[in-house]
Formats: structure tokens, sequence, C-alpha cells
């Protein structure tokens, strides 16, 4: 089996981490894995519990092993059907739900069936509603000797203070340009020819997906970076006074809630940056947010970001998409000087 650092070298900390604690016999009952959206978390995860599910691992001796591949535990992870893993996720909501919580906390106390240990992966653990979380502090606070949990969180998305402190956390970066543009040329080889992206949208991908290159990946063969161009074209028009803030809501609903959310505080971290002296990430939005950021207070940018947490927790409740873009288009536009707002 691949070593997940040779396939993403920017994950090789990380990696080496699980390792070194399998060879040595220390291995955490939970661990905490934070990065960026698109940064290999989940890849990561599956490559570890690869890894501690394999019945025979390469390299031991040698302080450095990986799942041979070739053993049964290897072969029911392949095929996605090994039992003794259960991976835990949002399913039809935006949360994860009690009674997701409480079929883990089943599993966890429970014999493996075929290997040595059960692996249990909360994909968004920044997404446990407090009843869930709460759950899980139990499962946490009574660790079970054959049983590991890894815990996969977006970086600026919080989880309960009293969940962190009962994980070890390891933090995944997010790569250099360089192994970003590696690893998305190597994926986008093997699309079909008239499925291919030009250079030009790889590019523009990776600066929207800020170097994270699974998320580039999605940007490169779908819809987002053409839709962003509409919104941003009309949130030019809108801050400039030019069209209404309804038709401007319609091109961010487009987006949809959690695209639309990533945009604006994308942009807003922007402005804090150059607020600081610093350089705007989305250079094609950056003589705009220059401008703002010269007549504006540091603290408006915090103030933007703290609007998209609200809309983040309110899009826990189904909130209208187009209406909480019409909310932070018209905080947006409360940074321009009043004579060029819109009537």
């Amino acid at each position: 089996m691949t070593d997940i650092a040779l396939e993403m070298p920017w994950l090789q900390k990380s990696w080496q981490v699980i390792q070194h604690r399998l060879a040595e016999g220390r291995l955490p009952h939970a661990l905490l894995v934070t990065g960026e959206c698109g940064v290999g978390k989940r890849a990561w995860a599956d490559a570890v519990s690869g890894l501690l599910l394999c019945a025979a691992p390469v390299n031991m001796q040698a302080g450095a092993p990986v799942a041979c591949g070739k053993c049964r535990q290897c072969e029911l992870l392949a095929a996605s059907s090994h039992p003794d893993v259960r991976v835990y996720a949002p399913e039809k909501s935006r949360m994860i739900k009690v009674d997701q919580i409480r079929s883990l906390s089943a599993f966890a106390v429970s014999s493996p069936q075929v290997a040595g240990r059960k692996i249990a992966v909360i994909d968004r653990a920044d997404q446990l509603n407090i009843n869930s979380a709460n759950a899980l502090l139990k499962t946490l606070e009574e660790p079970v000797s054959d049983f590991v949990l890894l815990l996969l969180q977006e970086s600026g998305r919080p989880v309960l203070p009293t969940i962190r402190s009962r994980c070890q956390v390891l933090s995944i970066p997010v790569p250099s340009t360089e192994q970003a543009n590696q690893w998305l040329a190597s994926r986008v080889a093997n699309l079909e020819s008239d499925k291919q992206p030009s250079a030009e949208l790889m590019a523009k991908s990776l600066m929207l997906a800020g170097n994270a290159p699974r998320l580039a990946l999605e940007y490169a063969t779908g819809e987002f970076p053409a839709l962003r161009d509409e919104a941003f074209d009309k949130f030019r028009q809108f801050m400039k006074g030019q069209v209404a803030v309804a038709e401007a809501a319609k091109a961010f609903k487009a987006l949809g809630l959690e695209d639309m959310l990533w945009l604006f505080e994308g942009w807003a971290a922007d402005l804090a940056r150059l607020s600081a002296g610093g350089k705007a990430n989305d250079p094609e939005a950056g003589e705009m947010l220059g401008f703002l950021a010269g007549i504006n207070p540091a603290w408006r940018a915090h103030e933007l970001l703290d609007r998209v947490r609200d809309g983040r927790a309110a899009g826990v409740y189904n909130a209208n998409p187009e209406l909480e873009a019409s909310r932070l288009l018209l905080a947006w536009r409360d940074l321009m000087p009043t004579k060029r707002r819109a009537s």
C-alpha cells in the first residue's frame, strides 16, 4: 500500500507521528486532526485506518510502518467493506446528530469482528451539535483499549473545549504552491482529455481554494469558479450602487450557503490582512478590498467575520441562503462611503 506521505508530502509530519506511535505501542485513544477544507484530512484518516487495521504492516521494525495492502484487513478496507471501521458525518442536515454518536458509542464498546481493533472517524467534528458533542464526551472519558477515534476538524470551526482537551491534537498544514500544483496536475492528468481543465483554470482554482489541493480539484472540475466570478461581478456592482441587493444576492444564492459563506469569509479575512499591511489571498478582489481597508478601521473586518459565523450557525437551522446573502451584502455596503452606496 502506498505511503500517504509520498502521495501527499505535506502530510508527512502528521503521518510520521502515527507511524512512530504505532511502532512504539503508544497510540492515543483519540486524535483531533485539524486543517483547512480540502487539505487531505480524510485521505490521512483513511490511510491511518488502513495502517492500524493491517495484520502485517511493512517496515515495522524501522519505525516507519505502512499497511501491506495484501492481508484480509487491507482487502476489506480497499473494498470499503471492513466491519471494524465506521465513518460518521452529517446526514440530511449540516450537523452530526446525537443518534449517530450513540451508534458510535455502542460500536466503541463492541468486540472487533475481524481485526485487532476498531476505528471510528468523525468527519467534520466541528459539526457536532451540542447534544451529540455531550454524548461523545462519555466515550472520550472512558476509553476502550481496542478502539481509536479520529476526529477531523476544519480550521476556524470550533469544537467544544471539553472534547478538544480529551484528544491529542495534530495539525495538517496547507501544502506549498509547488506541492499543490504537482498533486493537482497528477490528478488532472488522469481525467479524459476533454474534461481536463486549462492551466489557467487550475491556477485560479488553487488560488480560490487557498492552495488546498483536493478542494482545488473539486473547483477545477466543477462550476464554482464561474459561479464565483458571477457573484464577484455582482458584488462589485452592488458596492458601487449599480445593482440592487436582491439582484446581487441571487448570484450568491447560486453558490449554495456553504460556498457563499466561504467566499465572504475569505474576503473578510483578506480585508483584515490588508488592514494590517499584508496582502490579499484573492488578488482579483485585492484592489476593491484594499480601498475598503484604507477607509475603515481594522475592527470592521472582524465584525464581518463574526457575521459570517452567525450565518454558519443559522445554516444549522436551514437558513435561507438568499436572505443570508442579502444580510451580508448590506453589512459590506456599510463599509462604503455614504455617497457611493446604493439608494
